[in-house]
Parts: C-alpha cells; sequence; structure tokens
C-alpha cells in the first residue's frame, strides 16, 4: 500500500505562490489565495484519477545525474551532425522497446526524458502491448538504444513509481 506524503505541496506551493505573486500577505490575499487553491485542486483532481506516491526518491539523485549526463552527449552528437563535423552519416529510423514499466507517471517522466534527450522523440506507444516507438535521429545500434532505455531509465523509474 502506497503512504500519502505527510505534507500536501500542491496546495502550499499555490498559496505561497500566489502571495508572492501579490506581494501582499494580508488576510483577504490569504483567503483568496485559499479559495484559489481549492478550486485548482478541485478542477486537477479530476485530470489525476491515480494519484501518484512516489517512493524511493533517492533513485531520482542517479536517473537526474544519467538523464543531465545524456543530455549532455546528445547535444554534442546532434551538434556535430548538423554541424557537419561528424564524418558518417547519421541512421535516422525508427524503433521499438518492449517496456515493463505500466505505471502511468512514470512512463510520463519516461516520455518526458526521451524527449528531452536531443536526437530523440517518443513516437508512440501502444497501451496493450506495451511498446514504446522512438524516433532516433542517428540508429546505429538499436541494441544500446534498448539496454540505456530499459536500464538507465525505466529501472530506476519503476523502483521510484511501482
Amino acid at each position: 500500500m502506497k503512504r500519502k506524503p505527510l505534507l500536501p505541496l500542491l496546495p502550499v506551493a499555490l498559496l505561497a505562490m500566489w502571495l508572492l505573486l501579490n506581494d501582499s500577505f494580508s488576510a483577504g490575499q490569504v483567503v483568496l489565495g485559499l479559495l484559489l487553491v481549492a478550486l485548482v485542486i478541485f478542477a486537477a483532481a479530476s485530470l489525476r484519477p491515480v494519484p501518484a506516491w512516489p517512493r524511493r526518491l533517492h533513485r531520482a539523485i542517479g536517473l537526474i545525474g544519467n538523464v543531465t549526463l545524456d543530455i549532455i552527449r546528445s547535444n554534442l552528437a546532434v551538434g556535430s551532425i548538423i554541424l557537419g563535423t561528424s564524418r558518417r552519416q547519421p541512421k535516422i529510423g525508427f524503433m521499438k522497446i518492449p517496456l515493463d514499466m505500466r505505471d502511468p507517471h512514470g512512463l510520463a517522466m519516461l516520455t518526458i526524458i526521451v524527449t528531452a534527450t536531443p536526437g530523440t522523440v517518443w513516437s508512440g506507444h501502444d497501451v496493450e502491448s506495451n511498446v514504446l516507438t522512438l524516433h532516433v535521429l542517428d540508429l546505429q545500434d538499436e541494441a544500446v538504444w534498448v539496454r540505456t532505455i530499459k536500464q538507465r531509465y525505466e529501472r530506476p523509474l519503476m523502483e521510484i513509481f511501482e
């Protein structure tokens, strides 16, 4: 069973943002902010039918490091392709990667990671077969891409969200 956090961060963050943007901590602004927070929370609840309760957040530190490193490497690789300093012709292509992760929040994070990395775009996801379609600017070795997605991204996300 997943635990709820002790302090609901979204309402507190929204109220703090409202008060800071209005540059006033008067009672009227606090009440108005609380009403706005209640309205936003009520409206957002219907958009998120499955609540997210991440666990093992210490795994996010390594994941953030891996993603940052991969984004830097990809920027350099894509830059060399665009500027023509790469001696070989890129092999553009689509590939399919079977995923083990089913949590919608983990899949959303994987979407963000893959799309934020230059040279890759999340092109689709078949919910029934749980297969990711990935477009890669320089698809030299599919096994490397499968290993990268599964080990560097999917496995830590599964530990965090499932």
